[in-house]
């Protein structure tokens, strides 16, 4: 079996994104004018996300996601952007949507805050406690 190419898997996901977001739209009962509008994009730019022919960066997507009232992890996961993660959502989508950093800075702390949350999972709450219990010493005033 041959995999699909970088350029067929981007057509693929800016098609599922595109559907998401058009999905969505409807269901909100929400013009394509209207949303384009909401989100601060031009409506022949939104028509191109919608059909799969664009593909919209993180801040476009969070743009969308708050226009439609929804989580821009949504969206971000639909994009390709972002596996599907457990976690604070809105930690994920604090980093994905900060314009100063690049892609691989932001991939690089969703990485290791990943690494924090499967290493919490392997240890039991007493570790935790225990390290909540060195922090609040620490940052204890002395005598």
């Amino acid at each position: 079996m041959i995999a699909d190419g970088p350029k067929v898997q981007a057509k693929r996901s800016s098609a599922a994104i595109g559907e998401f977001i058009r999905d969505q739209r409807q269901q909100a009962q929400v013009s394509l004018r209207q949303l384009a509008r909401l989100a601060g994009v031009s409506n022949p730019y939104l028509s191109q996300i919608e059909r799969g022919m664009r593909r919209p960066s993180a801040e476009i997507l969070q743009q969308i996601a708050k226009a439609l009232r929804i989580s821009a992890e949504q969206l971000y996961v639909h994009a390709g952007f972002l596996e599907f993660r457990e976690g604070n959502v809105e930690l994920v989508a604090a980093i994905l949507a900060d314009a100063e950093l690049t892609e691989r800075q932001k991939q690089v702390l969703l990485d290791i805050y990943e690494s924090f949350r499967r290493e919490n999972d392997q240890h039991g709450p007493e570790d935790r406690r225990d390290d909540a219990d060195l922090t609040a010493r620490a940052s204890a005033p002395t005598e």
